[in-house]
């Protein structure tokens, strides 16, 4: 008897005895992530991509860069009982990253706003499957509990490709199954007007200034599915914004455009 003809045998006496189940051979795929972490509304949070990491804000969940986080730093915010978010760029290209040679020019559009960052042409997604799969990988491998892939609404901007509508929705469900296939729950950033279409994909929504464009309400769907918005805001007042903010139990934060350690919370 083979070892696998074995543990089949074995597995089918323990259930036959009432001792116990069978093995569970789980994938960790989107339709098996009843173990996947989704926060809920109004949970609280703190955001910091740059400057040296503080860990001492007194909330259950942090989001930090991926790249620039080490495992150890990962295992030790868990340690405090934190869930902690990975910040990755999926829709921009990132020329101080450490896999941005592994980018072809073709893939490689206009400028973002941002120092360093061009838009990346999300119809490839022969090219940039592989490449996301990588630094999802990277979250995974180092304990992270979710991701934050930022640059997710490109069709609405000059990217430098004609992207439409359905290309967006197409590369931005990709990103989730890449998530959930490995066992990270994932939120969706801004991208607004497809929050409809795309509230049963994710995890949880990452939004920036809709109190500013009085946008907020957009983000309804996730909080009646029960996930949380975890959102900032940069020119207003907290006075401005957080009445509302808790009205639509909105997870809210006043933050620096460096997001930095600086914060402060509705």
């Amino acid at each position: 008897m083979n070892t696998r003809t074995l543990l089949t045998a074995v597995s089918l006496l323990l259930l036959l005895a009432g001792c116990g189940t069978a093995p569970d051979d789980r994938s960790g795929s989107e339709g098996e992530g009843a173990d996947r972490w989704r926060p809920r509304p109004g949970i609280g949070w703190q955001w910091q991509l740059s400057g040296r990491l503080d860990t001492s804000v007194d909330v259950p969940v942090y989001d930090i860069d991926g790249f620039d986080q080490s495992e150890k730093t990962v295992t030790a915010l868990h340690r405090d009982g934190r869930k902690v978010i990975c910040y990755l760029s999926t829709g921009a290209f990132e020329d101080w990253r450490p896999d941005a040679g592994d980018f072809p020019g073709s893939v490689i559009g206009k400028g973002n706003g941002w120092e360093g960052e061009r838009w990346l042409d999300i119809r490839a997604t022969d090219v940039l499957e592989p490449l996301m799969a990588a630094r999802i990988d990277m979250c995974r491998d180092k304990g992270f509990d979710a991701v934050e892939p930022d640059n997710m609404d490109g069709y609405k901007n000059t990217t430098g490709f004609p992207l439409k509508a359905a290309d967006q929705l197409r590369y931005n469900r990709l990103i989730a199954r890449l998530a959930h296939d490995r066992g990270l729950s994932v939120g969706l950033k801004n991208d607004l007007d497809q929050i409809p279409a795309l509230v049963d994909d994710f995890d949880f929504a990452v939004n920036e200034q809709c109190a500013q464009y009085d946008e907020c309400a957009d983000l309804t769907p996730f909080i009646e599915a029960d996930k949380a918005v975890f959102h900032v805001e940069y020119e207003l007042p907290t006075g401005d914004f957080c009445a509302e903010s808790r009205r639509l139990k909105l997870s809210s934060l006043l933050k620096k455009y460096e997001l930095g350690a600086w914060r402060r919370a509705c």
